[in-house]
């Protein structure tokens, strides 16, 4: 996927500001945040959304859900965050590759102002 910006943010070829990273996956701040904490999950495998995965995908995608909470606490959201993906383009997904927005720090009257 040489065109993907998130394969080129795995791969090095573009600057994120990276708050994890392993043999799988790369997590990274949100250039425009919609939270006072947003961070991006992606695997580094290139997977278009959600509704591409197949039964091939259970492993790291079993992972991948583990690893949110890990780096949602580890990002002072111990108080809760949310995971949001969006899957195909109805639903307002922008990049096409599988990413969880991890958002947290929220306030009692601070709610996301647009689609995520």
């Amino acid at each position: 996927m040489n065109e993907c910006i998130f394969c080129k943010i795995a791969n090095k070829l573009l600057p994120a500001d990276i708050v994890f990273e392993n043999e799988l996956f790369i997590a990274f701040h949100d250039l425009k945040p919609l939270a006072p904490v947003h961070i991006l999950l992606i695997p580094k495998k290139h997977v278009a959304s959600l509704q591409d995965v197949t039964m091939d995908d259970e492993y790291w995608l079993g992972k991948m859900l583990l690893l949110a909470p890990k780096i949602a606490t580890q990002n002072d959201c111990k108080d809760g965050f949310r995971v949001v993906s969006n899957a195909g383009i109805s639903s307002g997904q922008e990049v096409f590759h599988l990413h969880f927005h991890i958002l947290g720090k929220f306030s009692n009257n601070l709610t996301v102002k647009r689609n995520i």
